[in-house]
């Protein structure tokens, strides 16, 4: 596990356990560009366990918005690749693990349609984004479909966790983003996925 490079890519890990950056190598001519954004025989080797895609989405949002912070209950667990294909994001992973040596932190990344760049998030940790242009579309490819009743919200503006100080200009949120509960409150209430569960997901039967 930790860091893949290859011809066409390099995998490395973020400060957050489970979460990596995948920086795709563009081949170009005189046509342009061609990229691989995503090999999941390379993602799990960098991961250590099988990552599997069974639902792709898009978002398509103005300049200033921010959507998350975002997650999904364990089990089942829901884990992402999430890049930038129009426009350009900061994109928060945010560790959200009960038990984890970085609960509560978060790691920012720049993604842009121009590098092609993806992050990947296993399951347990959330994620965010703000747009910083008009039209930015992203997507994420999901190892599980959409459960409504398993979705965790999380208040962007929880001082515990501290991201939204660090935003260019005040955010454009949804309404269930801006009445979303505090870190504490999910934790109080049993909400949040622990961080042994989230390891046992890939534990390997003995």
């Amino acid at each position: 596990m930790g860091k893949v490079t290859t011809r066409s890519m390099t995998i490395r890990p973020l400060p957050i356990s489970d979460t990596h950056l995948l920086v795709p190598a563009p081949f170009g001519d005189e046509r342009g560009r061609f990229l691989e954004t995503v090999r999941t025989d390379l993602l799990a080797e960098a991961v250590g366990h099988p990552v599997r895609i069974v639902q792709a989405n898009q978002s398509i949002s103005r300049r200033g918005v921010l959507r998350g912070i975002h997650a999904t209950s364990v089990p089942d667990g829901q884990a992402k690749v999430v890049t930038c294909l129009y426009g350009a994001i900061l994109d928060f992973a945010v560790d959200l693990r009960v038990g984890s040596p970085t609960f509560a932190r978060w790691a920012m990344t720049v993604l842009d349609a121009r590098s092609g760049a993806s992050v990947y998030l296993g399951e347990g940790v959330g994620h965010a984004f703000y747009a910083l242009q008009d039209d930015t579309c992203v997507q994420y490819l999901c190892s599980e479909t959409y459960v409504p009743e398993q979705v965790i919200t999380v208040d962007v503006f929880d001082p515990q966790i501290g991201i939204a100080v660090h935003l260019p200009e005040p955010p454009i949120l949804s309404e269930t983003d801006a009445a979303a509960p505090s870190l504490a409150d999910l934790g109080a209430a049993g909400r949040l996925p622990r961080y042994e569960d989230c390891l046992n997901l890939h534990a390997v039967p003995v």
